[in-house]
C-alpha cells in the first residue's frame, strides 16, 4: 500500500535516493540562507528593525543545509548536482515570486514593498515546509539516523512561519493589507504550480534509482496532481491566511542551537542560475 510513510522509509533505506533527497534539501535551504543574508543587508532604514530577524531567518536555513550534508556525511555519501526541474527555489524565482536575485546581488537598499513581497512569499513557503516536517515528525520522529535532525529542523520552520504571520499583520495594520492580500495569493497559486512540478520531477527521479514498477510511479504521480486539484480548488487558501501566532516574536534573540547535532561550518554561497 502507498503511503507518505513507506515512500520516505523506501528513500531512507536506499543509499541512491537519500543521496538525492538530502543533496536537494540541503541545496534549497543554503539557497534560502543567501537569500536572508542579502535581504538583512539590504532592508531599507525605515524597517531596520526588522534585520535581526531577517538574519536569524537566514542563519535558520544555512543551518539546516548544514545539516542535510551532514547526513550525508555520517553514510559516507558526497552531495550531487540537483537536477533544476527539482530546484523549487529557482523554479518559484522564474515564476517572479519573491525577490529576484539579480535585485538582491545589487548594493541598493531594498523597498518597504519589497520586505512586503519577501515576508509574503515566506509565509507561503514556510507554510509548505511546515507543513511537510510536520508529516516527518509524525512518521519518521524517532527515527535513530534523521529523526533529531527532523525534530529540530520542523521546530525551526514553525517559528519561521509564526514570525511570518506576526510580521505580515503588523504591515497590514501600518497601511499594506492590500499590498500583502494580493502577494500572497499570486504567491500561493504559483507555489502550489511549482510545488506540483517540483514533486513530480522528484518522484520521477527516484523512481527511476528505486526501479519502481511502472502502475506504482503512475500511481504516484496521479496522486500528486490530485492533491494539486484540491489545493487548486480551494486548498490553497491555507496558504494566505493570517491569525496571531501563539509564538510571538519566534525569531526574536540569537539563533538556537543545533542541539548537538554535528555539522562541519560551510561558507553560504549562491549557486549560479542559469543565465546569471
Amino acid at each position: 500500500m502507498l503511503s507518505a510513510r513507506s515512500l520516505f522509509q523506501e528513500i531512507v533505506d536506499n543509499d541512491d535516493s537519500f543521496q538525492l533527497f538530502c543533496s536537494i534539501a540541503a541545496s534549497g535551504e543554503t539557497q534560502g540562507g543567501w537569500e536572508n543574508a542579502r535581504i538583512a543587508a539590504l532592508v531599507p532604514d525605515g524597517m531596520r528593525h526588522l534585520a535581526p530577524k531577517i538574519t536569524r531567518h537566514g542563519a535558520d536555513e544555512d543551518k539546516h543545509g548544514r545539516i542535510f550534508n551532514a547526513l550525508l556525511r555520517k553514510r559516507g555519501l558526497p552531495a550531487v548536482p540537483v537536477p533544476p526541474e527539482t530546484d523549487y527555489t529557482m523554479l518559484l524565482e522564474r515564476r517572479g515570486i519573491g525577490l529576484a536575485h539579480e535585485k538582491l546581488r545589487r548594493e541598493v537598499a531594498l523597498t518597504e514593498e519589497d520586505i512586503v513581497v519577501y515576508l509574503a512569499h515566506s509565509r507561503v513557503t514556510e507554510q509548505r515546509a511546515a507543513d511537510q516536517m510536520d508529516m516527518l515528525v509524525r512518521y519518521f520522529g524517532d527515527h535513530p539516523e534523521v529523526g533529531k535532525a527532523i525534530h529540530l529542523i520542523s521546530h525551526d520552520e514553525d517559528n519561521h512561519l509564526a514570525y511570518c504571520h506576526e510580521e505580515l499583520l503588523r504591515l497590514a495594520r501600518s497601511g499594506h493589507g492590500r499590498t500583502i492580500q494580493r502577494v500572497l495569493r499570486e504567491s500561493a497559486l504559483a507555489e502550489i504550480s511549482v510545488y506540483r512540478d517540483v514533486s513530480l520531477a522528484v518522484m520521477s527521479h527516484m523512481g527511476r534509482l528505486l526501479h519502481w514498477p511502472a502502475p506504482k510511479a503512475a500511481a504516484l504521480a496521479a496522486g500528486i496532481r490530485a492533491m494539486y486539484a484540491y489545493e487548486r480548488f480551494s486548498g490553497w487558501h491555507r496558504m494566505v491566511h493570517l491569525r496571531m501566532p501563539e509564538r510571538l516574536d519566534a525569531l526574536g534573540g540569537a539563533p538556537a542551537a543545533a542541539g548537538g547535532f554535528a555539522y562541519a561550518p560551510r561558507e553560504r554561497e549562491l549557486r549560479a542560475s542559469p543565465g546569471a
